[in-house]
């Protein structure tokens, strides 16, 4: 029977792992924290949580231990001097690493008769408990369903699948996007500066923008995913053309690179003879796929 008042602990007190401790604390269960450096505990100890001495204390006090450390060494920096009171517990593991490290830290944990559920936090500490906050989870699927009632108080929980990468993989993809994003926005902030406009009102311009914008991914994941490039209604490759872009950027004494990268992708399928398809193609690009001549 699952109570309410499940006992967790939670390794690393950074801005991250404070906010999720004082989520399970808020909810109602008993929490133990635990940090490298001291110093870190004090408001949750003052909202109910127990500060433990060590990690091995940490560990021993719950079933479910969650680790919010700086990467995949901290995380076996931590562990593994307390790999054997690690049986028959739960790890869910929200330290970021790439997917191969979340797959080896699962075999390392299967070997030693625990259980792995690795996490992609896809919010800021702020959000954390609130709208908008989600978390992807891939692993063990039976520890992840036995403890979702726990994760929910985090954010809206999204089980990606057995493989232990999984999370890691799409936490990094959608990253990926971000931060491409921020880097276009800098660049046209860049841009438009020599000219007297400030950041803050072009960022009062682009985000609206931007944000319409985003209703076009449908579109585009519906045509890669069918593989068809020639469907009517879509922007040709060579109507995109980013020259005028980068010419711009040029003459504002502005480094092109972030543009000139998607004009690199574009080119390439021009040349492979694929102009007329939709701006989608260059996902193709992307993946290295060799761009056959029509």
């Amino acid at each position: 029977m699952r109570l309410h008042s499940e006992h967790v602990s939670v390794l690393g007190l950074g801005a991250m792992g404070g906010a999720l401790a004082a989520a399970v604390v808020k909810a109602g269960h008993p929490t133990t924290v635990w940090n490298r450096s001291a110093g870190r505990a004090g408001y949750l100890v003052a909202a109910g949580a127990t500060e433990a001495g060590t990690a091995a204390e940490a560990v021993r006090a719950a079933d479910l231990v969650v680790v919010c450390l700086f990467n995949h060494a901290s995380v076996h920096e931590v562990l593994d001097p307390v790999a054997a009171d690690l049986a028959g517990r739960t790890i869910v593991n929200v330290t970021t690493t790439t997917p191969d490290q979340a797959r080896e830290l699962a075999g390392w944990a299967e070997n030693l008769n625990a259980r792995y559920v690795d996490g992609g936090i896809m919010a800021v500490p702020e959000m954390i408990g609130g709208p908008g906050s989600l978390v992807l989870y891939s692993g063990a699927q039976e520890a992840f369903d036995r403890h979702r009632h726990v994760l929910d108080h985090w954010g809206e929980s999204d089980f990606q699948g057995p493989d232990a990468g999984l999370a890691s993989l799409v936490d990094l993809a959608m990253l990926a996007g971000m931060y491409v994003m921020f880097a276009g926005f800098l660049h046209g902030a860049a841009m438009v500066a020599p000219a007297g406009i400030p950041a803050r009102r072009f960022a009062a311009l682009s985000a609206p923008w931007l944000t319409a914008m985003t209703a076009a991914f449908d579109g585009y994941a519906e045509v890669v995913d069918g593989g068809d490039y020639t469907v009517p209604g879509q922007q040709s490759l060579t109507f995109s053309d980013l020259g005028d872009i980068v010419d711009a950027s040029v003459a504002q004494g502005v480094d092109p690179a972030a543009v000139a990268m998607v004009q690199q992708l574009i080119q390439r399928q021009i040349d492979a003879g694929h102009g007329a398809e939709g701006f989608a193609r260059i996902y193709e690009s992307l993946r290295g796929s060799e761009a056959a001549a029509p």
